[in-house]
């Protein structure tokens, strides 16, 4: 499948997942009409926010978190455990995200709020924790059914960004929103599959066949983590991530051997707002990744915002991650993996 085409794509994907990646510019505007929709009050939290949730469902904390940068005047955490941190109470905010709203974490996280009085926001599209919430006089932000979770990524970004500002935690980028919107649908018609070849597309060449690490530096870290969960569900290759500069202190030195132990690549991730020596640090490790013998790859954002840059880093990954599925062979909705463990997990809660 060299040509990635439109109909080529579709023969792998009968789900969709392509289609469900290009609208996300279509997520912005309603993500925020649903969140303003819940009619969620106004608090001063000095504990700042805690986001509980798993795989799709939390990637949108982290990557709000990287869009807030140095302008969160308060904590924001990803919580991906069945407990909360011990310094969450009565002054931080609990919003507990689950596309399906079954996500046993999550859920448990839900319960250890109420436990310790900590106000809560629910984000899902129903399941056990809507039920929960409703019961208890939550207020829950509708998601839209009918995706995979990890395709809804930037209705949970937008509820995080709106709810740390609703707690005090950060400003509102109702503004920044507004204009990450035109850039994406720039980026979708440029990345997407009627683009004869793009920058999407050849990544994804490159990538085929090989153990991928992706790396990010200060705002690039999140959508790092992005990339590699995606190449991981959707394209069901091993793939890993790793941040600089820590990694110019340890990593570096297992490239020379592990490259000779198999087709590895390296993909960083490069942002205008990062530090100019992690950028020179980017250019050095990428020379040494490529003198052990592995694929060596830079990745810039695009955009003005950093909202738009790491949005832009987002699209671009979910991208790569349908085209190695479809390059594969692999249906990049099915997650076959997943199901299988859960399925292991819910005999064992029916066992006596």
């Amino acid at each position: 499948m060299s040509d990635l085409t439109r109909a080529e794509i579709e023969k792998v994907d009968p789900e969709g997942m392509l289609d469900d990646v290009l609208a996300q510019v279509l997520q912005l505007g309603d993500a925020l009409w649903r969140v303003q929709s819940a009619e969620l009050r106004k608090r001063d939290l000095p504990g700042g926010i805690a986001v509980c949730g798993m795989g799709g469902s939390a990637i949108g904390a982290d990557l709000a978190a990287a869009v807030l940068g140095d302008r969160a005047t308060r904590p924001l955490r990803t919580i991906r455990d069945y407990a909360l941190e011990p310094w969450a109470g009565p002054d931080t905010l609990v919003l507990c995200c689950s596309y399906s709203g079954d996500t046993e974490e999550t859920l448990a996280c839900f319960e250890a709020a109420g436990i310790v009085q900590a106000p809560r926001i629910v984000v899902t599209t129903g399941g056990k924790l809507a039920d929960a919430a409703r019961e208890e006089g939550v207020p829950v932000i509708g998601v839209p059914a009918g995706m995979r979770p990890r395709a809804a990524v930037l209705y949970f970004t937008v509820a995080v960004l709106e709810c740390a500002a609703l707690c005090g935690a950060a400003p509102q980028l109702h503004t920044e929103l507004d204009s990450a919107t035109g850039l994406l649908e720039r980026l979708a018609e440029t990345w997407g599959p009627d683009a004869q070849d793009s920058e999407a597309k050849a990544l994804a060449r490159e990538l085929q066949g090989t153990l991928p690490v992706v790396y990010g530096s200060g705002p690039t870290v999140s959508p790092a983590r992005r990339w590699k969960t995606q190449l991981n569900e959707n394209a069901e290759m091993a793939a890993f991530w790793s941040e600089l500069p820590e990694a110019d202190h340890n990593e570096i030195c297992g490239w020379a051997r592990g490259a000779a132990g198999g087709s590895a690549a390296a993909v960083f991730l490069a942002d205008s707002d990062q530090h100019p020596r992690i950028r020179r640090r980017i250019e050095l490790t990428c020379a040494e990744v490529a003198r052990s013998g592995a694929r060596a790859l830079q990745v810039e954002s695009q955009g003005e915002t950093r909202l738009e840059r790491i949005l832009s880093l987002v699209l671009l990954g979910d991208l790569v991650s349908v085209y190695a599925a479809a390059l594969g062979g692999v249906n990049p909705a099915e997650a076959e993996a997943i199901a299988r463990l859960r399925s292991g997990l819910e005999s064992d809660s029916d066992q006596p």
